[in-house]
């Protein structure tokens, strides 16, 4: 019971803050996260506004393209507000490469927010898949459960501008005609999906975070003692296969067969000393 009051007092406390920020953004002129938004949708769900005012609509694919899946209501998903579980809780997948066309008409910086959760496999390697933004490839070798594990909520977010005509995107450029082409492409591990996602204008630090997830955070830790520890090790290894004592190079060694061979020399004369007398001997007799 005290840990229900303290979730629920935790909660009010976000609400109150996040509504403070908002009354202060109002006052101030800056527009507002949900005014930044340009293009949201719900993938395989209907239309949902989110505790951040994000207008999420119907997807427009329903009935075009992919399939529409609701497989994730039955499970809580970790990381996410309850009352934003339904963007990670539906999705669209195909059983080829698919996506969402974002109509883009001034220029700035952009971020491309993708809403994913892994409701079905659990474990990793059974669904990898890349993301391509406008044929750029932005996400490469995308396995949810191996990120984040099983119906936990997990945010793939991509930075990009749009300057003179010209995409930019993770240092690569390319023509921009006005639309943004997100593409989710389909891998030799089952079939690419996307649970949500929104286009908004504005920097990495103005996007949402999730929640923390202690079990992500912790391996996470202990990811990085390891390389930590891998470091360390490797050079004691090195350290511990050093000589101790070095010893220097000093004068060379004289070569052994680079030595005089007039000692070779002397048993071949005396050889032929003898054979010559006694030949001439032979021949006399």
């Amino acid at each position: 019971m005290r840990r229900v009051t303290l979730r629920c007092a935790a909660r009010l406390v976000f609400a109150a803050l996040w509504l403070l920020v908002e009354v202060c953004h109002a006052e101030s002129g800056v527009p507002s996260l949900a005014e930044r938004v340009i293009w949201a949708v719900n993938s395989g769900g209907d239309t949902h506004t989110d505790v951040h005012g994000i207008n999420f609509k119907k997807d427009p694919l329903e009935g075009k393209l992919g399939k529409a899946s609701d497989y994730g209501v039955r499970l809580p998903i970790l990381r996410s507000s309850p009352e934003d579980q339904i963007l990670y809780q539906t999705e669209r997948y195909n059983e080829d490469t698919f996506g969402y066309e974002v109509p883009i008409r001034e220029e700035g910086d952009y971020i491309l927010v993708m809403k994913y959760a892994e409701v079905y496999f659990a474990q990793s390697q059974q669904k990898v898949f890349d993301v391509r933004l406008n044929g750029h490839v932005v996400v490469k070798d995308l396995d949810i459960f191996d990120r984040v594990g099983h119906s936990t909520a997990h945010d793939e977010i991509v930075p990009f501008s749009i300057k003179r005509g010209k995409l930019s995107v993770h240092g690569e450029v390319s023509t921009f005609n006005g639309k943004l082409t997100v593409e989710f492409v389909k891998g030799y591990y089952d079939n690419p999906k996307i649970c949500a996602l929104y286009v908004m204008k504005g920097k990495l630090e103005d996007v949402p975070k999730l929640q923390p997830h202690p079990g992500l955070e912790k391996r996470e830790e202990e990811e990085e003692e390891e390389e930590e520890g891998e470091g360390v090790e490797g050079e004691k290894k090195s350290a511990s296969t050093a000589p101790k004592n070095p010893v220097r190079s000093g004068p060379r060694t004289p070569n052994p067969y680079a030595a005089d061979n007039s000692s070779l020399m002397f048993p071949i004369l005396v050889a032929f000393g003898v054979f010559i007398p006694t030949l001439f001997c032979l021949c006399r007799l």
